[in-house]
């Protein structure tokens, strides 16, 4: 935990020397944006959701809460939910004691008594099942755990930040998700917006990791040429930071100590790949469109006005604002168009 540094680049855009192992990069302004509300909500106590694609940095933000709280001297640990065996997760989370099953020689600690004082990390809590979710609950109701095995309650003072690359709401209108620990874990929400809507992070982080895998390979940094950085800029990132870092040492690698150009990039052969003004999407929506008025004959409309609606409202984590932002809508008119479709929440329900 100790190595790990914010690095908050000017607008002019400074070369960046790699500190530290663990780097959050930030030169856009939506992504100051977000280390502002992190600045303000990390002295709290406050359980956070944060939410984003994979591969945007979720765990570096989380970090960063704990490191700007009153917790920061204390551990610190991070767990991926959707790697959990669920014949072993509660044991693993909640402790167990000496005998309580087949190979249970000893009394272990869970991973919140660990955390104990700290900030536990629930990475991907989405993935988490049903019948965990009911004791992750109670946890965080009574403030206590019970190991397995056990009888006596172990109080506990952790902090919980969740994070998820789903949209929890949409989860819990599924019955995947309870509706009771949604509203425990959703004191804040953080929006961590995809490598592609900051484009203003995209050729800092290329210096960093220019910078980092010369020195890691002895050879001396090289140029990225003018074609490169526009591909760079303008290829939609479905992998996000984690994707860069791997194009990158790539190149690295491809241009043999040269100036990367256009081809020692290595893009996705998926349609999400290089995003340019000649663009062929506008056609494949278009020949999408008349396969589906040819099939669904009377109905076409309502079937496209329901998936771009749904579409919208979960890209933006169901914030109705934004939502109408995006679609070029009044927030009324929105608003008709969640009520046909299902997608406004229920009386009681917080929006």
């Amino acid at each position: 935990d100790n190595e790990y540094k914010v690095i908050t680049l000017p607008d002019n855009g400074v070369p960046i020397k790699p500190i530290r192992a663990k780097v959050i990069i930030f030169s856009d302004q939506k992504s100051k944006k977000l280390l502002n509300q992190v600045e303000v909500i990390a002295p709290s106590s406050a359980s956070v959701i944060i939410q984003g694609e994979s591969g945007t940095g979720k765990e570096l933000i989380a970090r960063e809460i704990h490191l700007k709280s009153d917790r920061k001297h204390k551990p610190f640990l991070a767990v991926n939910c959707g790697a959990l065996v669920e014949s072993l997760a509660e044991s693993e989370l909640f402790g167990y004691e000496a005998g309580a099953f087949t190979g249970a020689h000893k009394t272990r600690a869970g991973i919140f008594e660990s955390a104990d004082g700290g900030t536990l990390f629930l990475d991907e809590v989405g993935e988490l099942p049903l019948s965990l979710q009911v004791k992750l609950l109670r946890v965080l109701q009574e403030r206590e755990v019970v190991r397995v095995g056990g009888r006596k309650p172990i109080p506990i003072n952790v902090r919980i930040l969740s994070g998820t690359h789903v949209d929890l709401r949409k989860a819990v209108a599924e019955n995947k998700f309870r509706l009771d620990l949604y509203y425990r874990l959703n004191v804040v929400v953080l929006n961590i917006l995809p490598l592609r809507e900051r484009k203003g992070d995209i050729l800092p982080l290329v210096e960093y990791f220019l910078s980092s895998y010369s020195q890691k390979l002895i050879a001396p940094k090289p140029n990225i040429t003018d074609r490169a950085r526009n591909a760079l800029l303008n290829y939609g990132w479905p992998g996000n930071i984690r994707e860069l870092e791997n194009n990158i040492h790539y190149a690295l690698l491809m241009s043999g100590g040269k100036n990367i150009d256009i081809e020692h990039l290595r893009f996705s052969e998926e349609k999400n790949t290089v995003i340019s003004e000649n663009s062929d999407l506008i056609q494949e929506f278009e020949d999408v469109l008349k396969r589906l008025f040819h099939e669904y004959d009377g109905e076409a409309w309502h079937i496209v006005e329901d998936k771009i609606v749904n579409t919208a409202f979960s890209s933006c984590w169901n914030n109705q604002v934004k939502t109408a932002k995006m679609l070029g809508i009044s927030r009324n008119v929105l608003r008709n168009l969640l009520i046909r479709y299902n997608l406004l929440p229920s009386k009681g329900e917080i929006v």
